[in-house]
């Protein structure tokens, strides 16, 4: 994911695992630990969607 911050829709959309400040507000956002969060990522990919559903189900 861009660190452009003009483009924040996209950000919303897609969960990018490289910059550490946004797993730590993914896994804030999301109710999870870090641990949690890259096992969804690697399961269902990373549209932030998939990986919400995927937590839900699976916590």
């Amino acid at each position: 994911m861009s660190d452009d911050k003009t483009k924040t829709g996209q950000d919303r959309k897609l969960i990018s695992l490289t910059q550490a400040y946004e797993v730590r507000d993914w896994c804030k956002s999301l109710g999870c630990t870090e641990a949690q969060l890259r096992k969804a990522v690697e399961e269902v990919g990373d549209s932030a969607e998939k990986v919400h559903t995927w937590l839900k189900n699976n916590k």
